[in-house]
């Protein structure tokens, strides 16, 4: 049987926040963006080319303008950087 501490980091990939900052014609974003589906992360995909407030929202928090920018529960990852993305979403590669 699982302890409590298994348990929750087993589930905390499913109970992550996941915002990602992209632009379409960015193709890192489309890959990125695959990888999250084929590990059943779900997530908010935000174009900053098409939202403004998103876009200021994320260089404040950043301090830059990159794509793609994640911000996964509240911690933010700029670009694709699958090791930094499995470590904080508790999931392997």
């Amino acid at each position: 049987m699982k302890n409590l501490e298994e348990e929750k980091n087993i589930r905390k990939d499913s109970q992550s926040k996941v915002r990602v900052f992209i632009t379409v014609a960015c193709p890192y974003c489309y890959t990125l963006k695959e990888f999250l589906k084929e590990k059943g992360i779900k997530f908010e995909e935000i174009d900053v080319s098409k939202d403004k407030k998103a876009r200021e929202e994320i260089i404040k928090k950043s301090g830059r303008l990159e794509a793609p920018i994640l911000e996964i529960n509240g911690e933010i990852v700029i670009g694709f950087n699958k090791e930094k993305i499995c470590k904080i979403l508790n999931i392997e590669d």
